[in-house]
């Protein structure tokens, strides 16, 4: 029974890991964790809105276990990664063996590596839009240099529902979903409802 525990405690590590390209960026902070969860709502929407349709469930296993690895070995961004080398496949051949159904989680893994289907290309393509999100907001927050990352982020979209959410979340000022709420009788107005 301890293997579940164990999983489980594994899994919260995801909550302490901080996602390293937020160095380089200047600004923020984001734990794995909170980076995939928002990936898995990247993922039902692209599931939803793909054409021909996906297998959503498959798409969000992907998005679910894809950095799981880095409860083991942090996360590293493509500087690190040139200096420092994960060994993917022991981590995997560990968990498979640890992990509870860990066969299936490392494949999962595998799968999204390899980035061969096209439930994997989505996932790749969510996370990509996961970074382009926290991108847009800092652009609309005034931080400079945000362009220099978000062209390059644009070029490794590889599905063509990916590149249309992309764009729609171009042309969406980060905070549109709450001031667009003005006319609601609960806004707030400074200290002062309105």
């Amino acid at each position: 029974m301890s293997q579940y525990a164990n999983y489980l405690n594994e899994v919260g590590m995801l909550n302490r890991t901080p996602r390293s390209e937020f160095a380089f960026l200047g600004a923020g902070a984001q734990s794995v964790a909170e980076h995939t969860y928002r990936m898995l709502h990247i993922a039902f929407v692209l599931a939803r809105i793909s054409e021909p349709p996906v297998d959503g469930l498959h798409l969000l296993h992907l998005v679910m276990f894809h950095d799981l690895t880095e409860a083991r070995t942090g996360d590293h961004n493509y500087v690190n990664r040139k200096y420092v080398t994960e060994d993917l496949g022991k981590v995997l051949e560990d968990g498979a063996r640890e992990w509870p159904n860990g066969n299936e989680i490392a494949a999962y893994i595998r799968e999204f590596e390899a980035g061969e289907t096209t439930e994997a290309r989505l996932a790749k393509d969510a996370d990509q839009l996961e970074l382009l999100l926290v991108l847009k907001e800092q652009a609309d927050l005034g931080k400079p240099h945000v362009d220099e990352w978000i062209t390059p982020l644009i070029a490794c979209l590889k599905t063509s529902v990916g590149k249309q959410l992309a764009q729609e979340i171009l042309a969406t000022r980060w905070d549109n979903w709450w001031f667009n709420q003005k006319d609601d009788s609960h806004w707030v107005n400074g200290n002062k409802r309105v």
